[in-house]
């Protein structure tokens, strides 16, 4: 992990730095961040919005779309439990 030395800016009674934004893109940075205080150090790490959850209907137009196979996953034709 490289390790940079950032500057700490006053902005009225707070402080800023400012994040390369090479390291804004590869963790995925928005507009918000997480910062965690622990013993010796601070933690900044990317807030993520959770995706939406699809429905069966857009998952399935979603699979149709991409011409997914999923027939090696239908393991219960010859399991004995078709029953």
């Amino acid at each position: 992990m490289k390790t940079v030395e950032l500057t700490v800016t006053r902005i009225g009674k707070t402080g800023a730095v400012k994040l390369p934004v090479a390291t804004l893109r590869r963790y995925k940075i928005g507009a918000k961040l997480i910062l965690e205080e622990r013993a010796g150090e601070i933690v900044l790490r990317p807030k993520h919005v959770p995706s939406p959850k699809l429905s069966w209907k857009k998952t399935f137009a979603e699979m149709a779309a991409e011409n997914e196979d999923w027939s090696e996953w239908d393991t219960t034709a010859g399991d004995a439990h078709e029953s």
